[in-house]
């Protein structure tokens, strides 16, 4: 989309939407199950020129959550909604309505029945031919979780944050701890004080020591330097530029 003279928002919204198709991830088809079984989706999305943002939590009927965190963002005067009011919002803007149990899979009720705790997020970052810049962020939560729990996803400053004269940043990882230190935000803020991508990432990342979690992040910079941190073991990321792509895993731990 990038290439052909997209908009950064089209293309993070886009790049969600395929992760949260994918059973692999947490997100959308595949996501993490509360106690009692069931999928609870959060996400959201920024813009980094206005500063406009949208989220969702607690949706169980929509496979898609980044697409109705834009709607949010664009169609409405708030910046979230969450459980039964985000899914009249999404009906009410038309968009497919999936039953709960299209969101469940295999591996994630196996998950729960044993009692192995997984957590994980699928984001996206990116900058436009305008220099635009725009984040989504897209998650299941944590296997296990109490009904209603909510994340650092779909929290603006947390889980996702954008602004064209700083960075652009999506996160990863054990919510509960990121929400205590703002972690997406402050990664920008670095940024925004003149640190290099790479190390604006480590710092941010290195303050989870304090929070008691891991956790880990993409971000991309005004000048257009993509940039990551993780504090886990491994975290999947890819990325495309004008002069290169990749994928990995590791080892670049902050």
């Amino acid at each position: 989309m990038l290439k052909q003279g997209g908009t950064a928002l089209d293309a993070i919204e886009a790049a969600v939407r395929l992760l949260e198709d994918d059973p692999v991830f947490n997100a959308g088809i595949g996501s993490a199950l509360t106690r009692e079984g069931t999928a609870e989706l959060d996400a959201s999305v920024m813009n980094g020129a206005t500063l406009a943002a949208g989220s969702v939590a607690c949706v169980s009927c929509f496979q898609n959550p980044v697409t109705l965190a834009r709607r949010v963002m664009e169609q409405s005067p708030h910046v979230m909604l969450v459980g039964q009011g985000a899914e009249a919002f999404g009906r009410a803007q038309g968009l497919p309505v999936v039953a709960n149990e299209r969101l469940v899979t295999a591996a994630a009720r196996r998950d729960l029945e044993t009692h192995r705790r997984s957590f994980g997020t699928v984001g996206a970052v990116a900058i436009d031919g305008q220099g635009t810049l725009a984040a989504a962020t897209s998650t299941g939560g944590t296997t296990g979780k109490w009904p209603g729990r909510v994340g650092d996803s779909p929290l603006i400053g947390c889980g996702t944050y954008a602004d064209d004269k700083k960075a652009a940043v999506s996160c990863t990882g054990l919510g509960e701890a990121i929400i205590r230190v703002t972690l997406a935000r402050h990664a920008a803020d670095l940024v925004g004080l003149g640190l290099d991508g790479f190390e604006a990432a480590r710092q941010a990342v290195s303050t989870l020591q304090r929070a008691g979690g891991d956790a880990g992040l993409i971000l991309v910079t005004p000048a257009g330097q993509l940039a990551w941190a993780f504090s886990t073991q491994r975290m999947s990321r890819a990325w495309v530029s004008d002069d290169s792509e990749g994928s990995g895993f590791g080892p670049d731990r902050a």
